[in-house]
């Protein structure tokens, strides 16, 4: 712990808390601007596409992987007859354009995430936790509470990527390793504090996502950084982040405009900028001594 607990773990901690502060008030000043109206006006015409995407898009990730020898992510691989069959069978009823077979879908990727969580255990499968997201929003298709469908896709994505770049503190060895033997670019930095700066930016991209204010801008940005991990390591980071991909253009389509997000709670400015700064500092220490605790 004192060794994650460094000056500059603690000095970025609290930069951030005070940017972030900063950022309620900036982002909803930058969405007035004539070309972001009109860029919101057109995605705002595109949501009605947005349960097609995750389908087809589900769709596509499963038989990448299927077709990889994978299951959700290059590591784990479908063992037994009945993975491998229930696999194909999730990707055929998320192509059949019917609130049922989609829903069989869910279904099917909820039994074959139980089977891999009993096998690799729940502490690891938590980095994969937007798989349970994707098949809750199917589920809630064309139902009385559909509209919290997209509101769990946020969660369930935000608290995967918060839990992923915790991981880069605790074992940093890790990550490390991936930089030196694949060359990957660190601008000057050193491995050590590139790390934990990169491990900051997926921390606040995924409370972004659960506070709302992650605007389609970022969503955007983000999306840019998922790309260029792709083309740096090729196939297997496809395997991996394909669905990550398809997740981030839905919330380039939708925004945060469909449900009423934390931060909103709050009506005047200062009370919004003291609750994301200090609630910024309370996840991230709730989130790095349950990781550590289990570890």
């Amino acid at each position: 712990m004192m060794n994650i607990l460094s000056p500059l773990f603690m000095g970025l901690a609290v930069f951030i808390a005070v940017l972030l502060a900063a950022l309620t008030q900036v982002l909803p000043a930058f969405n007035r601007w004539g070309f972001a109206v009109k860029t919101d006006r057109w995605l705002d015409q595109m949501r009605v596409y947005s349960m097609l995407i995750l389908k087809y898009g589900t769709a596509a990730a499963l038989l990448i992987q299927v077709l990889s020898g994978s299951l959700f992510v290059p590591e784990f691989h479908a063992k037994t007859a009945l993975e491998t069959a229930a696999l194909w069978a999730a990707i055929v009823f998320l192509l059949i354009p019917h609130r049922i077979a989609s829903k069989l879908g869910a279904l099917l990727i909820l039994f074959l995430f139980v089977r891999v969580t009993l096998d690799a255990g729940w502490f690891h499968m938590l980095d994969y936790g937007f798989y349970v997201a994707i098949a809750i929003v199917l589920l809630l298709e064309k139902t009385k509470a559909e509209q919290w469908g997209f509101p769990f896709l946020y969660l369930g994505t935000g608290l995967s990527l918060c839990w992923v770049a915790v991981e880069k503190w605790v074992f940093p060895e890790m990550a490390i390793d991936i930089i030196r033997n694949h060359g990957v670019p660190t601008f000057g930095f050193a491995p050590e504090p590139f790390v934990v700066m990169a491990a900051f930016i997926e921390f606040v991209v995924g409370y972004l996502l659960v506070v709302g204010i992650l605007n389609r801008l970022l969503a955007f940005v983000l999306t840019g950084i998922f790309v260029s991990t792709t083309m740096l390591f090729g196939m297997t980071e496809l395997i991996g982040h394909f669905m990550i991909h398809i997740v981030l253009i839905l919330f380039i389509i939708e925004g945060v405009s469909f449900y009423k997000p934390p931060v909103k709670m709050h009506q005047t400015m200062l009370e919004q900028m003291v609750f994301v700064s200090l609630n910024f500092i309370f996840v991230l220490g709730a989130f790095v001594l349950i990781y550590y605790r289990f570890a």
